[in-house]
Order: structure tokens, then C-alpha cells, then sequence
């Protein structure tokens, strides 16, 4: 692997960290490391061509990197940085989701059409279910019992059962569904739709899912086109969802006991990932056309550092307790 020198400094000493917060650079083929204690940069290293979707595994010892150009995972220590194997995920993998007990990964192959299921210890490739055309977010329910996948370009929510990989339902949403985002009591799912420019409220109360709900964006001086909503993040008592939207530079704030909007979090440019430290204290944005991210205090709701990170930061993910 090649080390960058900042990664192999970090080797030289021993600092005490918060969490680590691992940021994937899309262009920059790299992932940038920050300690949530200072929000210091502290390293950064390797990680494959066009780097995406990343993940930590529940008990902290794996990260996850969907290196699309590489049409592979690529998996790493988050200690020492070395990468410790691959998996086959298919061609162009975006965006994954974890199984809540660290096993299988879930991975959505936007060229092939496909949902592809990996076993992380085996290696193996479990199942491949094939979805509607250029595949992106994807979702596990509160029970693990249901896999959501939405599909850029027929503009749907598939609901996938996790034991058969059979489809059971599809949910039409609006335009170009970029990601999906399960309340954790297991009623509701909310997918965004970036062209569309709203967050679908899919009510899951009942025998089949339904659209409830469209959620819209307004922000003075933005035009309605730049309204982009993307990545989304909800709180673990299902209070408050924030809502990345892209070029608007935004974050939504979004009151999800009525899901109406409450407020808007000026970040840096393009916004597009979000991700919470363990205590829902902070929520890391990742800005790709400023090489930024965005540090947002969740209690107060305002923004409160930007660290520059690597080139075009695209996901975001942070070390368990």
C-alpha cells in the first residue's frame, strides 16, 4: 500500500482519541482521518480508485470502502491503516449497507443493475437481486428483516426480504432517489429524491408501504433547481432528520414527529454525506467541491468548525464506542 506522509507521521506517536472520523475522498483516492476530540486531521491514506460509500463494522475492527473504480470493498484496519482484504462487491459499487450484527454487506452496483450480498468473513457472494437501473441508497430496517435499495433512474424504493433476496415491494418516489433512511422504530422510511427535489415519508404501519408525504425545500436567494437533497441522518429517537442538499451549500433541519422543516445549516459546497459521532453530540458533514467537512453541534443546531480534508469528500463514517 502507499502510505501518504501524514499517515506514516501519525505512526510516530500515540495521541489519546475521541473517535475517529474516516472521510472518503472521491477524487482524491483517499481517506482522510480526523480526531473527534480536537478535529485534527491525524492521518490519511490509500483507498483505491474513486472511493465512495464507507462504513465501520459494529465492533469497530473493519472499515469498509466501496473503491468504484476498482469494482471491489475494499476493507482496512482502522487502527493501522492497512488494507486486510477485498470483497467482491460487482461492477461500480456506490453506496452499502451493513448488517446490524457486522455480517452480511449489502452493496449497490449502479452499472449492473444489481444488489449484490457478501458474506465479509467468507468473502463469498451470497445472493445478487436484481433492481431497477442505476441502484444508489441503500437500507436496513430496525429488525433486519427488510433491505431497501433505491433506484436513480426508475425513480423507486425496492423493498428486498433479507432471508429470500426477493423483492416484495417497490414504491415509486420522485426523480433520481439518492438515499433511504429507516426511523428506528420501524414506521417510517424516508428516501430522497436529488432531481425531484424532495424526501419522500413512506409509512410502513401497514400492509404495504405507501407514500404519506412529500417533503419540500425552500431557501431565500437559492434557486429551486439547487435544492439537491441527498445523504440524510435521523436522530435515534426519531426527533430530528437532517437533509443534505448538494449545491444549496445547505443542511435541512426537519422536525420528524411532523416531518416539516424547521430550519436550514449553511455548510460548505455541495454538500452530500452526513454522519453522527456515537453520542449524537456532533454531525459531520462531507462538502465535495470545498474539500471540506462541516461540524455541526446536534443540541444547538448550528455549525461550528469546517476541517479541510481530502480531494472531493463524498462519505463519512466514525469509530463505534
Amino acid at each position: 500500500m502507499r502510505w501518504l506522509p501524514l499517515a506514516f507521521a501519525c505512526l510516530t506517536a500515540t495521541p489519546a482519541f475521541a473517535n475517529k472520523v474516516f472521510v472518503s475522498n472521491e477524487r482524491g483516492n483517499s481517506v482522510t482521518v480526523i480526531d473527534s476530540a480536537t478535529w485534527e486531521v491525524i492521518a490519511e491514506f490509500s483507498a483505491g480508485a474513486r472511493p465512495r460509500g464507507i462504513t465501520m463494522s459494529p465492533d469497530g475492527t473493519r472499515l469498509y470502502v466501496c473503491a468504484s473504480d476498482d469494482d471491489t470493498v475494499r476493507v482496512f484496519d482502522p487502527e493501522t491503516y492497512e488494507e486486510i482484504g477485498t470483497l467482491p462487491s460487482g461492477p461500480d459499487p456506490e453506496l452499502f449497507v451493513l448488517h446490524h450484527s457486522g455480517n452480511p454487506l449489502y452493496v449497490a452496483n449502479e452499472d449492473d443493475n444489481l444488489v449484490t450480498v457478501v458474506d465479509v468473513d467468507t468473502r463469498e457472494v451470497l445472493a445478487e437481486v436484481p433492481v431497477g437501473v442505476e441502484p444508489e441508497g441503500m437500507a436496513l430496517s430496525p429488525d433486519g428483516k427488510m433491505i431497501v435499495n433505491t433506484s436513480e433512474t426508475t425513480n423507486m424504493a425496492h423493498f428486498i426480504d433479507s432471508e429470500t433476496y426477493q423483492i416484495v415491494h417497490n414504491v415509486l418516489v420522485d426523480q433520481r432517489p439518492r438515499y433511504a433512511e429507516f426511523s428506528h422504530d420501524g414506521t417510517k422510511l424516508y428516501v430522497s429524491a436529488e432531481i425531484g427535489g424532495t424526501v419522500a415519508v413512506i409509512d410502513l404501519t401497514g400492509a404495504e408501504p405507501v407514500v404519506t408525504k412529500k417533503i419540500g425545500f425552500e431557501v431565500a436567494g437559492i434557486r429551486p433547481e439547487w435544492l439537491q437533497p441527498v445523504g440524510m441522518r435521523l436522530t435515534a429517537d426519531d426527533s430530528r432528520l437532517f437533509v443534505a442538499l448538494g449545491p444549496a451549500n445547505r443542511i435541512a433541519v426537519i422536525d420528524a414527529t411532523t416531518d416539516e422543516v424547521v430550519d436550514y445549516l449553511l455548510v460548505g459546497q455541495r454538500v452530500w454525506q452526513l454522519e453522527f459521532t456515537p453520542d449524537e453530540a456532533f454531525l459531520i458533514t462531507t462538502n465535495g467541491n470545498s474539500n471540506d467537512v462541516s461540524i455541526i453541534d446536534v443540541a444547538a443546531e448550528k455549525v461550528i468548525k469546517s476541517v479541510q480534508v481530502g480531494e472531493q469528500p463524498w462519505g463519512v463514517t466514525v469509530t463505534p464506542e
